[in-house]
């Protein structure tokens, strides 16, 4: 479990492809990475994945084809950065909004706007798949960010971001045509999904 407050941003040192499978190894700032052990998980980009190794600040993952296809961790190289938080402990506090760390789609930027030096408005392309549970006000997790959405319609969805927001994470190199991991809020999710099967149940 995972509460969408980004921890920091990690670089990816070694990636491996081979049929169906990727062997990704990122680097975690230090203070970042105690504690750590095998089966352990990590989001990155949002995306929940299980240590399969590690030394020191070093940490590997196995990422299958299905991950690969549906977020953009696919797309990552040698070089690239991502979004890092530590699984939830019990006892932490929730800053954010509960996330489980499973993708529903991605989202492709559209605009990256900056009216002044202390905001940052992002525009992204609404997912057909995704679009009942965007939401205006609502909450989603953006590559592992759980931001409020500040518009939403069939078309488009849009975000604010503060100063420490682009800081801590890699919003600050979004450019459009980028895509960026998408998890809609569960709860919200489940609302839809029951009143859209009691509807159809009533036609």
């Amino acid at each position: 479990m995972f509460t969408g407050i980004v921890q920091g941003v990690a670089q990816v040192k070694a990636l491996t492809r081979k049929q169906g499978l990727a062997h990704l190894q990122i680097e975690l700032p230090l203070e970042n990475a105690d504690r750590l052990e095998n089966g352990a998980s990590i989001a990155l980009n949002g995306t929940c994945l299980t240590v399969t190794d590690f030394e020191g600040p070093l940490v590997q993952f196995d990422v299958i084809d299905t991950t690969l296809e549906l977020t953009n961790l696919g797309t990552l190289d040698v070089g690239s950065w991502v979004n890092f938080e530590r699984a939830a402990r019990v006892g932490d506090e929730i800053g954010g909004h509960l996330m489980s760390g499973h993708i529903l789609c991605c989202a492709e930027v559209l605009a990256v706007e900056y009216p002044d030096a202390n905001n940052c408005h992002i525009r992204f392309k609404t997912p057909v798949n995704a679009a009942p549970y965007l939401l205006p006000k609502g909450f989603a997790g953006l590559n592992g960010c759980s931001l409020t959405l500040a518009e939403s319609d069939q078309e488009s969805f849009s975000v604010s971001l503060i100063p420490e927001t682009l800081e801590r994470t890699t919003f600050a190199r979004l450019r459009p045509g980028d895509r960026v991991n998408l998890e809609v809020d569960p709860q919200t999710q489940a609302v839809v999904d029951t009143v859209q099967r009691y509807l159809a149940s009533q036609a």
